[in-house]
């Protein structure tokens, strides 16, 4: 068994908010310096320039990336043999809290969605729990920025829809989504499930290295297929047009009822962020 104090964890927030913030993913930057190198539309290329000129500014200044830092959704492998001494959840919480005001990130979250007051601190975070099977405890912040969140859709399609039903439903949210979401774009797709579930497939995609192939060659085909399919739309970098609109699709997935079908798009804009820590 392993103990884990609270305050190990608030403090571990801490830094990751900050971090992710700051410092866009290595496999993100290779991504789009890759796209840069592809590009031959002087204006996708001028677009993609002031990318990169951003997150070098913003890692060597210690500002964010993006003037919008998001919702802090927290995904959480706890170990069966890990205890934590105190409150997770209210430590995470802490963490994103304290983080907020040292990182200077600006407060996000509106305490009730129609009544509209801001809780002033970034809180509280969206907590994501796993149980896995050993003494570790993995911390994945993830700040998910509204202007992408709010391109994302979820269909409950019919099996008799298929495969040309998801491409088609997946391909027409980014098509639809056009310039809102700050392309280039990171696609998470969730297939499978229920309502809810596929949502979270959709998320969890979202932390997948852009770089990775999917362990299932189906879905690994899949994915490139649709990635070609979608930089052929044309809309490219902060839609000024160009071969680069997504940089990346990744499809996470798992059973679900034979009545159903449902599929989850969830949109990240270039700013794909996320950090893990395992304690």
């Amino acid at each position: 068994m392993k103990t884990l104090k609270a305050k190990l964890i608030s403090d571990t927030v801490r830094r990751l908010c900050i971090e992710a913030n700051y410092i866009l993913p290595e496999d993100v930057r290779r991504c789009i310096l890759t796209s840069r190198e592809s590009e031959d539309w002087p204006v996708a290329q001028t677009m993609l320039d002031r990318i990169i000129e951003n997150y070098v500014i913003a890692e060597k200044e210690r500002m964010p990336i993006c003037q919008d830092t998001g919702v802090t959704c927290v995904f959480v492998e706890v170990g069966q043999d890990v205890i934590v001494e105190g409150n997770l959840s209210e430590a995470i919480h802490e963490g994103v809290r304290i983080g907020s005001k040292e990182g200077y990130l600006r407060a996000s979250l509106v305490a009730d969605p129609l009544r509209r007051i801001n809780t002033g601190d970034n809180t509280p975070a969206m907590i994501y729990y796993d149980i896995v099977p050993d003494d570790k405890l993995k911390i994945t912040v993830a700040p998910k920025g509204f202007g992408s969140e709010n391109m994302s859709k979820i269909e409950m399609l019919k099996p008799s829809d298929g495969l040309d039903g998801v491409k088609a439903f997946v391909i027409g949210t980014v098509e639809e989504a056009g310039a809102n979401p700050c392309p280039p774009v990171v696609v998470g797709v969730g297939i499978g499930g229920t309502f809810d579930k596929a949502a979270l497939l959709a998320k969890k995609a979202l932390m997948r290295p852009t770089d990775d192939e999917n362990t299932d060659p189906f879905y690994a085909k899949l994915e490139k297929e649709l990635l070609e399919s979608i930089n052929n739309l044309g809309i490219g970098p902060q839609a000024f047009g160009g071969k680069t609109t997504a940089l990346a699709v990744k499809i996470n997935t798992m059973p679900t009822h034979i009545a159903g079908l449902p599929v989850a798009v969830n949109m990240n804009c270039h700013v794909a962020r996320h950090v893990s820590c395992e304690l």
